[in-house]
């Protein structure tokens, strides 16, 4: 596969900071369209049941302005389909959510919920949206994500990306291994592959280089490294080394 490997950027982050004092500063609109101009192919934002980042007024604003493409990121509850069958965003990605975790933990088990899910998602489809599932790299959630008719699963990156971080060389190496297996087995059925989850400058290219995978959603490394680079500097660092990885 040649096709371009697109980068889905996270700006939730640029909320949190805003959050922490009130105001408007710095603005999640104002990064994404920065983050547009500097070469990302969609903007993710994850809409939280306790609004600790993106509100409801950043995703209706997003929706208005942006030019690429929006992922509405959000757990799998009515109060939060009702919010995307407003917005219509080019993408829903549902994703576990527990209010005491600091970010998303692991992935939605799909295998376990697979009729609840297969109801959720048919509206959202129905209006247009991609759905896309966050999954964890597991043979059983690849299956189920296919036979309720997800288009998209997006491979939770975290383990990989921690052991890397870590140091931890052997766990880094099945991490991968995993996420290489799995990328390969959902395309077989058909799915399109996405991972996202942790991925820095240092551990992108592994991922980059897999065939198989079509998007990379990076957030909080990139809004991190703005404050060294600027947003426009980090996004394009990013590009080039997922581009310099790819085949």
């Amino acid at each position: 596969m040649t096709d371009k490997l697109r980068l889905g950027v996270n700006i939730d982050h640029v909320a949190t900071v805003r959050n922490a004092r009130g105001g408007d500063n710095p603005d999640p609109l104002r990064a994404a369209l920065l983050a547009q101009e500097a070469g990302a192919d969609g903007i993710t934002a994850h809409l939280r049941e306790d609004r600790r980042h993106i509100r409801d007024a950043d995703m209706a604003a997003l929706k208005e302005k942006l030019s690429i493409p929006l992922n509405f990121e959000m757990a799998a509850t009515a109060e939060m389909r009702d919010l995307a069958l407003r917005t219509t965003p080019h993408a829903v990605c549902l994703v576990p959510e527990k209010r005491e975790e600091r970010t998303t933990e692991g992935g939605l088990d799909v295998a376990r919920q697979a009729h609840e899910l297969a109801d959720y998602i048919a509206p959202l489809r129905d209006a247009g949206c991609r759905i896309s599932l966050f999954v964890t790299p597991d043979r059983d959630q690849v299956e189920a994500a296919h036979r309720i008719g997800a288009p998209v699963i997006e491979l939770h990156a975290g383990a990989y990306a921690d052991a890397w971080a870590e140091g931890r060389w052997a766990d880094r190496d099945v991490e991968q291994g995993r996420l290489v297996d799995m990328a390969a087995y959902g395309h077989s059925l058909g799915l399109e592959i996405h991972v996202g989850h942790g991925l820095t400058y240092d551990s992108v290219g592994p991922i980059a280089a897999l065939p198989h995978v079509r998007e990379l959603n990076i957030g909080h490394f990139l809004i991190g490294e703005s404050i060294f680079l600027g947003l426009d500097g980090a996004i394009r660092k990013m590009r080039a080394a997922m581009d310099a990885a790819r085949p």
